[in-house]
């Protein structure tokens, strides 16, 4: 077992910081405006540059909701629109927290074995599944092109 020392008798001690912050090695931030100080000391400057930033996300998270159902990464674009709200908005922010905090918690919980094992039973049934579905259709209708060779 490592304890992190290589001298006999020291003990392990976990730290009291729990934050995903810190882990990361990105320092603690508060909620708010994330504007230059010389913005924020103006409010009619300050309430423009919010202006933009809205504009500028909302346009990313709309093409991303029209990605989602075309070719396109519409939820990482959604995701970096609500990030380009998160630089302004407190409201925005905490639904980034929120879904950071969740998307951690998924991927922890797709790498425990019993979930993984469970995912994999699952999907060799689906894929056994639709394979005996296929078959049954070429065995009752046969493999027909939509262009005609024959003729030629």
């Amino acid at each position: 077992m490592n304890t992190g020392s290589n001298e006999p008798g020291e003990v392990a001690v976990a730290s009291n910081e729990t934050g995903t912050h810190e882990a990361h090695g990105e320092p603690h931030r508060g909620l708010g405006s994330r504007a230059p100080e010389f913005i924020k000391a103006r409010r009619l400057l300050h309430m423009s540059w919010q202006v933009g930033v809205f504009i500028i996300g909302l346009a990313v998270v709309v093409a991303g909701i029209i990605m989602l159902p075309l070719p396109g990464p519409g939820w990482v674009v959604i995701f970096g629109g609500m990030a380009i709200w998160a630089t302004e908005f407190v409201w925005a922010q905490l639904v980034l927290r929120w879904t950071k905090r969740k998307v951690t918690e998924a991927a922890q919980r797709a790498l425990d074995p019993k979930v993984r094992r469970r995912n994999i039973i699952l999907t060799s049934i689906g894929l056994i599944i639709v394979g005996v579905l296929i078959g049954i259709y070429v065995w009752k209708f046969g493999v027909v092109m939509p262009w005609k060779i024959e003729n030629q």
